[in-house]
């Protein structure tokens, strides 16, 4: 049986962190909350619901991302594949079979859930998310023949792949790059569409008007570091 192991970045996510693990399928081996410095209880929750339980101090959706990997680094049993979801259940957890069946049964290496606009609920994506997904994977086509979509956090990748992109990304730019990594060492990647809801709470990142911004910055920086590199 492919051992498959969640990690879920989370901040401040007490009303919704317990549905997002209820929600993940039997067939994972281990769910990953990383504390990423909530001020309510959302550690105890995640605890409550079964996960393993980190403590990231550093501030950033990268940061919370590498503790993670650390993590697995360190377990004596090898992980597979590794499935990255966020932890205000936007997502629908139980769609995680079709996230990883192009890696179990056809060898892909990563797959991204693309947030389709046929299946998103009315308000789930902020006008910035929406043209920032368009004009990144429009640049990402246009200078690296990408076929990517969307940016979307919901997404798995081989274990040992994963290592090899060498992730350095500690805050907002950390799926464009795993994309544009992927795109560099040729990667086989795909996406299945999924169908999104939205969130419980505030979002950190497009709920702000500073987060929006930083975000666009980070993305569109990795894409034109990588563009002419």
């Amino acid at each position: 049986m492919t051992r498959i192991r969640v990690i879920i970045p989370a901040i401040n996510e007490e009303g919704s962190i317990a549905r997002v693990i209820r929600d993940i399928p039997s067939f994972v081996s281990e769910v990953i909350v990383v504390d990423n410095q909530s001020t309510d209880h959302t550690a105890q929750e995640a605890q409550k619901a079964g996960a393993t339980l980190l403590y990231e101090p550093k501030m950033g959706y990268g940061y919370a991302c590498l503790k993670g990997l650390a993590y697995l680094r360190e377990l004596k049993e090898p992980t597979e594949i590794v499935v990255f979801l966020d932890g205000d259940y936007s997502d629908y957890p139980e769609e995680m079979d079709k996230i990883v069946a192009p890696i179990i049964k056809d060898d892909m290496d990563l797959v991204i859930g693309a947030r389709v606009k046929s299946k998103r609920e009315p308000g789930s994506m902020t006008v910035p998310q929406i043209f920032g997904n368009w004009l990144a994977t429009t640049l990402m086509r246009l200078f690296f023949n990408s076929k990517f979509t969307d940016l979307g956090p919901f997404r798995a990748i081989k274990y040992k792949k994963l290592l090899a992109l060498n992730m350095e990304d500690k805050t907002y730019g950390w799926t464009v790059e795993m994309q544009l990594k992927a795109l560099r060492q040729k990667l086989t990647y795909t996406e299945v569409d999924i169908k999104y809801r939205n969130r419980i709470g505030e979002s950190k990142v497009s709920g702000t008007v500073k987060g929006s911004v930083m975000a666009g910055v980070k993305i569109l920086g990795w894409i034109f570091k990588y563009t002419f590199k």
